[in-house]
């Protein structure tokens, strides 16, 4: 198994070889870079597997070394071969930039200066995410979260990275149109995985079109310290989160929760497909401190369509001091047109009120108590989406999480899930007209 693992990258090493026979400088140097990763540095599930697959799947937690070895991969391809085009598709354009192409294992860290197109960085346009070599290949970046623009462009090779985090699953469609060009073009795919139904099926493909590797956060333990993996041990060994962001488990949904993602996915539309709004809601979950300990401040954005369903448009959550989710949520508000914002109020009373109008005296504001149990409050939103009447305008991985996995008796507030409630509730009980920002 070892040995059939190797094959592949020892192959693309020898065509390297024979080429710097004919070319000093870049050819060499990116021999010198090969033999460093495949022969040294990379552990044996890194290194691009032989055998007849079209997709290599990489299940694995995070700090395991997915990105980097997505980025060696596509470099390594795109050295080897002359005049190729490879693409490299991440969640947003800020994904992209700041793990894939410029993060600490991104492209520009392991593609040697010498090699790209005019003997430096040079090459490498930041603001169209393109790199050329000096060979004539071109590695291009796309964000997921833009699938419009993966419309007419062509590759030998992609890399795919946190393929379950991308908020529209048409991105993945579209992306594949354009794997087309050579004999044997390729997709590489770096994830912790989640139970969506795409992860589903291609790790059931295994052993067909796709080689699969599974990995957990311990097993880059040299490249980690040691302080991190025991509290991340610690805080997370025997969870569902553990098992599924250090172990890189599929995990199936929870027992006892009101949501399944079969529930939630039967109802995904892409933009497009976005009915006219008649109502829109900006709903807070607001945080009751602001440290490292803390939760997150939920702010989740929600519409009333003219077919009489209801939207999930945007999850903005974060943890932020109260002035930034402040301003988030006041800036969201416009962003969408909204007509108020709602926000629980349990914990900070007046408090929020006080910030909101501080930022902007203009919005209208309600405020909510929370009379009952959290599930109680939720039921009634549960059975909403189990009558197809809810829709997320894309996916929200974080938001569908929660919403899966809470449970009576958890702890953890679930902060994006209460203002997905809250939000969610004032539509279905209330009416309201459009409020808009003069400037």
């Amino acid at each position: 198994m070892l040995a059939e693992q190797s094959a592949q990258p020892m192959k693309d090493l020898q065509r390297l070889s024979e080429l710097s026979e004919d070319w000093q400088g870049p050819h060499k140097t990116a021999v010198a870079s090969y033999t460093n990763w495949f022969g040294g540095q990379a552990r044996q599930s890194q290194k691009t597997p032989h055998g007849d697959w079209d997709i290599w799947l990489i299940l694995a937690g995070r700090g395991w070394g997915k990105t980097r070895t997505g980025a060696q991969d596509i470099a390594a391809y795109a050295m080897a071969h002359p005049n190729v085009i490879c693409g490299v598709i991440a969640p947003t354009g800020g994904d992209l930039r700041r793990v894939c192409f410029e993060g600490p294992s991104g492209l520009l860290s392991i593609i040697p200066s010498q090699c790209y197109q005019q003997g430096d960085r040079r090459s490498y346009n930041r603001s169209s995410m393109e790199i050329k070599l000096w060979n004539g290949s071109i590695i291009q970046g796309f964000a997921a979260i833009e699938p419009d623009r993966l419309r007419g462009p062509q590759f030998h090779r992609l890399w795919a990275d946190e393929l379950a985090a991308w908020r529209y699953p048409e991105t993945y469609d579209q992306m594949m149109f354009g794997l087309r060009l050579g004999q044997k073009p390729r997709l590489v795919i770096t994830t912790t995985p989640r139970p969506t139904p795409l992860v589903v099926s291609l790790a059931k493909r295994a052993g067909r079109d796709v080689h699969l590797t599974k990995g957990n956060t311990f097993e880059n333990y040299e490249n980690l310290a040691e302080s991190a993996l025991a509290q991340l041990k610690e805080k997370y060994e025997g969870t569902r989160l553990g098992r599924q962001e250090l172990y890189a488990d599929i995990l199936d949904d929870t027992e006892g929760a009101l949501w399944s993602h079969k529930i939630i996915e039967q109802g995904y539309i892409s933009k497009d497909d976005l009915p006219d709004l008649t109502r829109i809601v900006v709903a807070i979950d607001p945080a009751v401190t602001n440290n490292e300990n803390s939760d997150e401040t939920g702010i989740v954005v929600c519409g009333y369509g003219s077919d009489n369903n209801y939207y999930v448009i945007e999850d903005a959550s974060l943890k932020a001091s109260p002035d930034a989710w402040g301003r988030r949520a006041v800036d969201c508000f416009y962003k969408y047109n909204a007509d108020r914002i709602v926000a629980e109020v349990n914990n900070g009373g007046d408090l929020v009120e006080r910030l909101i109008r501080n930022i902007d005296p203009n919005v209208p504001y309600t405020p909510v108590t929370a009379s009952r149990g959290k599930l109680v409050r939720a039921e009634p939103i549960a059975a909403l989406y189990e009558q197809k009447k809810v829709h997320h305008v894309g996916s929200f991985p974080v938001l569908e999480d929660q919403m899966c996995s809470y449970v009576a008796g958890v702890k953890k507030s679930p902060d994006r899930l209460d203002a997905l409630v809250w939000a969610l509730t004032e539509l279905s009980q209330n009416t309201g007209q459009a409020y808009w920002r003069i400037s």
